[in-house]
């Protein structure tokens, strides 16, 4: 209870004890300027997140898995990164996961009790199976949430890696976590709500975590997102702009070598750049772990 006390996302934000008596736009202001808070939180961290997307590039480059664990809003968060990496990168849902406190049935409804539950935490990383090749990551604004905690803990106990991603310093869970990411934001400006400053945070963290490891797996040549998984006529849209830029082809041209890879743009990349077959410029992409630039050079040798 003490330690509870002490928690900067409970702590009364000292501009804003009259809110209540604020016009919209003094509101608005206050809010945008506390938000600049933001990244320089983040920044003072660069180097656990830097330590930490290694870990999570080294696991799922042999075969490990990605999740996310947290309750309520850190849950949420946690979802909606993961949810995004199929379509951007054609990854298989397995790759990155989240897990949330209560279940699916946590995404619109608060499960009464589940984020209470350590045991809950323990089972719900059980049931998919996590091994020592998995990472785990446990998000919670407070760093106490007892759900987050007994994931961490199951997961060292098998061998996996865990972090911890929370807006306190020196909190419960980051004693759980190889790697410890607290980004404080300070008080909210409505006291106690983590949805604000420290949710967004969180949310900016876990874009720098997925976005640079999927780099580093070849996901990405130059800025273009090659992989995209070009499920809908927005995305084909999409792949041929990817392809126009790669190769300064036109817009006909991309399309017509789309049609031939059923819109992979990586090898209707590779095939434009090298002047090769399908065949050939799946081989050079397999021989490159799927690198689109270490194709590229590969044929050029």
């Amino acid at each position: 209870m003490e330690r509870e006390a002490k928690l900067q996302t409970e702590a009364h934000h000292r501009e804003t004890g009259n809110l209540d008596l604020m016009s919209v736009s003094e509101i608005i202001k206050l809010m945008n300027q506390d938000d600049l808070k933001i990244p320089l939180a983040i920044e003072k961290v660069l180097p656990k997140i830097e330590k930490t997307i290694k870990v999570v590039y080294h696991s799922l480059e042999t075969g490990g898995r990605l999740f996310y664990v947290g309750a309520g809003t850190s849950g949420r968060i946690g979802l909606l990164d993961a949810v995004e990496c199929p379509p951007t990168f054609s990854t298989s849902p397995e790759v990155v996961q989240a897990i949330l406190a209560g279940g699916i049935d946590a995404v619109v409804l608060a499960v009464e009790g589940a984020e209470d539950d350590e045991q809950w935490g323990q089972s719900s990383l059980k049931e998919h199976g996590l091994t020592e090749r998995d990472v785990v990551i446990g998000i919670a604004a407070s760093g106490s949430t007892p759900f987050v905690k007994g994931a961490l803990v199951y997961a060292r106990s098998v061998g996996a890696k865990t972090m911890s991603l929370t807006s306190n310093l020196n909190s419960i869970i980051s004693e759980c976590a190889d790697i410890a990411i607290e980004v404080d934001t300070g008080p909210e400006i409505l006291t106690g709500s983590t949805r604000l400053k420290a949710a967004s945070a969180h949310k900016m963290v876990l874009n720098m975590i997925s976005t640079a490891t999927m780099v580093q797996l070849g996901k990405v040549y130059k800025n273009l997102m090659v992989d995209v998984h070009a499920s809908n006529n927005k995305l084909k849209e999409r792949a041929k702009r990817i392809v126009c830029e790669a190769t300064e082809v036109t817009y006909e041209q991309a399309e017509q070598v789309l049609a031939k890879t059923g819109y992979e743009v990586k090898p209707a990349i590779v095939m434009l750049l090298t002047q090769s077959t399908l065949d050939e410029s799946k081989q050079l992409l397999a021989n490159s772990k799927g690198h689109v630039r270490a194709a590229i050079q590969l044929k050029n040798i």
